[in-house]
């Protein structure tokens, strides 16, 4: 009879992570838990202390350090304990001991070599004294997109045959009853809105987007609105809360454009439900998720030309250049104008979104971790 694989799945960042990289944890967890397999079992690790979040700078600077405590000394006897032979990390941080187990990490981008100047110092100078030595002791590194995995190689020089692309899927949210009033609160009703699904990072490029949006309302759309659903951004160079606001002004377009603000994975199932076009007009993405998730929905799709979001899309979007605000109105004006392109595009949405699901990630991952050991 085989050895059962023994595999620790770091949680404790279920506690701290946003958007795309909770989603992620969030989801392979799940599909972890539904996978029936002899010879794989899986131990879910978290701390037992909570995770501080707040703003105040001392215990932020004690939770930095809890966090090292953490990778490099309680999760790795915690994984011991439980005898496993793999720890697996998806926030990029892996422990650089190894108690008889292997590590892999994910590594989602490769956002900390591309823009070091987002990240605060102390975060950065630890990050490479510790977590780019222990990634690199790892059999593999997970990555993505087949973009995200040339990024990282070339920045970090790790071989190739080391970075292994792992597709994400898309994040089921399904509308209530109660989210429903969240299109009466904004004051929005079926396809009358283009949506963008994510947090306020300059990256996002959404100051271009309601640029163009402005065009399109000058052009004869009146009753056309565009919904940016999420937080803000955390303050600092990552933001770009203040560019977005100054935008919608200098448009005059503040009856127009719905900052939503935080709200939950329903009241986002709801705007994807309702919505005419997703538009994603971002600068840089690893993978990016909402791509899928707006092929769930049925949503034609309009992304950037750019990084991994072609590769993600296939030939189901529509792609523009993200820099020029006339192709960003170009490209919205041609989907909102033509039914047989929308259709054409939800179709192809459906045959693309068939590619992906965490089921399918769960599955690879399990065949790279027996690799491994």
């Amino acid at each position: 009879m085989p050895k059962t694989l023994t595999i620790g799945v770091d949680i404790r960042d279920l506690q701290t992570a946003q958007t795309g990289t909770k989603t992620y944890l969030e989801e392979i967890c799940k599909a972890f838990k539904k996978m029936d397999l002899p010879d794989v079992r899986f131990y879910f690790i978290d701390t037992c202390i909570p995770v501080y979040t707040g703003k105040n700078r001392l215990l932020s600077l004690a939770e930095h350090l809890r966090f090292q405590l953490w990778k490099q000394l309680i999760l790795p006897l915690k994984a011991s304990l439980k005898g496993c032979d793999i720890v697996f990390c998806t926030d990029t941080v892996v422990p650089f001991v190894h108690f008889g187990y292997k590590t892999i990490p994910v590594f989602h981008d490769a956002f900390f070599f591309e823009n070091p100047q987002h990240y605060g110092k102390m975060w950065l100078w630890l990050y490479l004294k510790t977590a780019m030595p222990a990634a690199r002791r790892s059999p593999f590194i997970v990555t993505p997109s087949l973009y995200a995995r040339q990024q990282i190689n070339q920045y970090t020089h790790i071989p190739l045959n080391k970075l292994v692309v792992v597709a994400e899927g898309p994040k089921e949210k399904k509308p209530n009853e109660n989210s429903l009033k969240l299109l009466t609160q904004f004051g929005l009703f079926k396809s009358n809105y283009i949506l963008h699904v994510g947090s306020m990072f300059k990256r996002k490029n959404i100051p271009a987007l309601i640029n163009a949006f402005g065009k399109l309302k000058q052009d004869g759309y009146p009753n056309l609105k565009l919904v940016l659903a999420g937080s803000s951004s955390p303050s600092g160079t990552e933001s770009d809360h203040l560019p977005i606001l100054n935008a919608i002004k200098e448009n005059k377009l503040d009856r127009d454009v719905i900052l939503t603000g935080y709200i939950t994975d329903e009241q986002v199932g709801t705007l994807y439900s309702n919505a005419s076009i997703y538009v994603f007009p971002s600068l840089n993405e690893g993978f990016g998720i909402p791509v899928l998730e707006a092929f769930q929905y049925n949503l034609p799709v309009l992304v950037s030309d750019n990084t991994s979001l072609p590769e993600v899309g296939g030939d189901a979007v529509l792609l523009f250049d993200p820099k020029n605000l006339d192709d960003i109105y170009d490209k919205m004006r041609k989907v909102l104008d033509n039914p047989i392109l929308r259709q054409n595009m939800i179709d192809k949405g459906r045959a693309r979104l068939a590619q992906f699901s965490w089921q399918k990630a769960a599955v690879e991952l399990v065949k790279l971790f027996k690799n491994a050991v």
